[in-house]
């Protein structure tokens, strides 16, 4: 296995401005996400839920796999959103064991508002951003 390149001064600074960035980027987030009432982890369920794709089954086990929880973190995480009437829990038509999770108008139209200003956000934040990842090459 060939050594390691040794890091230099600006791959340490270039290293910490993208860390940085997206430290900044996640207060924004967890800013305009707890205006609406939402905790970061909320929010990310359901932008999990909505950016699944068609064929996915959309599980407690999926969610726990998105977010990188334990299933009954997950658990209980969906618990709180269907308290807040945000996603609502139907039996699988394959495996009545498993529930099938989605998300009710009310989430549908609160996450399209906040992903259209997290949308800006990463706009704003793009030429940043490559000017950044390109100082990896």
């Amino acid at each position: 296995m060939p050594a390691p390149e040794t890091l230099s001064d600006a791959d340490y600074g270039a290293l910490a401005d993208f860390r940085h960035a997206l430290r900044a980027f996640q207060a924004f987030s967890e800013s305009r996400v707890a205006e609406h009432g939402l905790t970061p982890q909320q929010h990310q369920a359901l932008l999990a839920i909505r950016g699944a794709a068609p064929s996915v089954v959309v599980s407690v086990g999926f969610i726990a796999d998105r977010l990188i929880l334990k299933p009954h973190s997950a658990s209980g995480l969906v618990m709180r959103l269907e308290a807040l009437g945000l996603v609502i829990r139907t039996p699988s038509a394959t495996d009545r064991r498993q529930a099938v999770i989605g998300l009710t108008a009310k989430a549908r139209a609160l996450l399209e508002h906040l992903s259209e200003i997290h949308r800006e956000e990463i706009v704003r934040l793009r030429p940043l951003l490559k000017t950044l990842l390109d100082t990896f090459v």
